[in-house]
């Protein structure tokens, strides 16, 4: 079992993340629905909540995951997916009707009984320390708030979001997105807590001897870290601060940092247009060649081949999409 987060780290780590929630929909459906979503830009994840009823997601080349009510859903990169109902293979699909208020669309099966309720939305990071976070997360994180621990916990959240869309008023949907935004915080701190092996970043943050270097240099990743600056930040002696890394990681502290800005540097050549100069400069690299070169070494590719090769597939998905 991971160590568990302490209060200090949880309060380091989550003004990083900055989180932004957006409720997009209400749905209430039933039949043989489907509801597809593209990929979302840099610094997006998309979120479900099942409040009721059960459901499917489908990710390309990932199958099928099933999704019961009190799940949450986190699609931490924005990938493209499709939600569909569970039941209806081959029946016609019913139709949705479409009602706003304000931002927020409410959207319901018409002449069959919804069986299902999903809360969706997007969630929205900014900057390039946040990327850094979201590259380490996994491509799939769902909590099962309807499973002992979890739901003492996390259930009056998700009631309470479901409670405020449900029968909306004035302040509603303000209070459901400043609850979906607690929820997503204490969504990452299970999944740090729950997996032993959580990878990298993650796995540094929960670890009280390696957080808070690693905190600081995902908020300056381009500046020139010494170790004997991690060191005294980490308020370990150089030599403990080394080991606690190669126990985690594998690697030294500042090993681990050039992982990070080549991690940063892979995930924003997938998800921006921002030229190869400029994201060098942005992840602690003096010249496009230099990053160039370190890229090849981790990666066995270099970054424009990949920037291309991420832009053929992504227009392969469209293509496919629009068939």
């Amino acid at each position: 079992m991971a160590e568990r987060m302490t209060d200090d780290t949880l309060s380091g780590l989550a003004p990083l993340l900055r989180v932004r929630p957006v409720l997009d929909d209400v749905c209430r459906l039933g039949g043989a629905w489907t509801a597809p979503h593209e990929a979302e830009p840099n610094g997006h994840a998309y979120f479900h909540i099942v409040t009721q009823g059960c459901a499917l997601l489908d990710r390309r080349g990932t199958g099928l995951l099933r999704l019961e009510a009190g799940d949450v859903l986190l699609l931490p990169h924005g990938d493209a997916h499709t939600t569909r109902a569970v039941e209806g293979a081959g029946h016609a699909h019913s139709v949705t009707t479409v009602r706003r208020i304000g931002e927020l669309r409410l959207k319901t099966s018409v002449g069959v009984e919804p069986d299902v309720e999903l809360v969706c939305g997007r969630l929205n990071f900014e900057g390039a320390p946040q990327s850094l976070i979201l590259a380490a997360l996994p491509d799939t994180i769902v909590l099962r708030v309807g499973l002992q621990p979890l739901a003492s916990r996390y259930s009056p959240l998700v009631a309470g979001i479901r409670s405020e869309l449900t029968d909306i008023r004035p302040g509603s949907i303000a209070i459901a997105r400043d609850l979906a935004s607690a929820l997503f915080i204490m969504l990452l701190r299970a999944h740090l807590e729950a997996s032993a092996s959580a990878e990298g970043l993650l796995r540094l943050i929960g670890q009280r001897v390696t957080a808070q270097a690693v905190l600081a240099m995902v908020r300056d990743p381009v500046r020139a870290w010494t170790l004997d600056e991690l060191a005294s930040i980490a308020a370990a002696s150089r030599a403990s601060l080394v080991r606690a890394f190669r126990k985690s990681v594998d690697m030294a502290p500042l090993e681990f940092l050039a992982d990070l800005r080549l991690g940063l540097a892979r995930h924003r050549l997938r998800t921006d247009t921002s030229s190869l100069d400029q994201i060098a400069a942005e992840v602690g690299y003096q010249s496009q060649a230099a990053l160039s070169r370190a890229f090849l070494r981790k990666y066995g590719v270099r970054p424009g081949s990949l920037r291309r090769d991420a832009g053929a597939r992504n227009t392969q998905a469209e293509s496919s999409q629009a068939g």
